[in-house]
């Protein structure tokens, strides 16, 4: 069951990543989703590494992480994406 609360999780961190970013985010509904559980799995990794493994009530530290690397992963991953697809930076006219 913990995978499906991964992409449950994954989905809505990516979206939420997605609205914070300014400018369109041309990638699919699938890998916003792929991209919020790959930043909720870094932001885990960072509070574990800083110490805010167990706390008592919401972990609020934690989330922020994870938000944090879903907004950092669709960021660095949305023009990686772009480019794969074959999509060029349009130049203003």
């Amino acid at each position: 069951m913990s995978w499906l609360w991964a992409i449950i999780v994954g989905l809505v961190l990516g979206v939420i990543a997605r609205a914070i970013l300014p400018g369109k985010q041309a990638i699919p509904l699938w890998l916003t989703t792929v991209f919020g559980i790959i930043g909720g799995i870094i932001g885990n990794a960072v509070a574990s590494g800083i110490g805010v493994d167990d706390t008592r009530g919401i972990d609020w530290i934690r989330h922020i992480l994870q938000l944090a690397g879903a907004v950092a992963v669709v960021a660095f991953g949305t023009p990686l994406y772009d480019r794969m697809r074959g999509y060029k930076k349009r130049s203003p006219r």
